[in-house]
């Protein structure tokens, strides 16, 4: 079973160094933000594609005319957990 920790040292063994608050954003399926570079290391260790950890949100975007408490033009992308990943907690 993977923990937290074991994932965050394989990261490291992959050069990439997360905070542990950042470890717990991306533990928790609501990192703050995240590098296209640190998806590929993360998508490495885990032995999936980034197309397996995001979802699409087209609903959250805001179109013009439209007042939301989102930023405009900013996309929203959550982490999904698929049976292909190894479950992580």
């Amino acid at each position: 079973m993977w923990k937290a920790s074991e994932l965050q040292r394989g990261l490291t063994e992959h050069g990439l160094v997360i905070s542990a608050g950042k470890m717990s954003g991306l533990w928790s399926g609501q990192p703050v933000s995240l590098k296209l570079e640190d998806l590929d290391v993360i998508c490495v260790v885990l032995g999936c594609e980034i197309g397996d950890l995001l979802i699409p949100e087209p609903d959250k975007v805001r179109r013009p005319g439209e007042e939301t408490g989102q930023q405009a033009g900013v996309p929203v992308v959550i982490a999904e957990r698929t049976t292909d990943i190894p479950d992580l907690r």
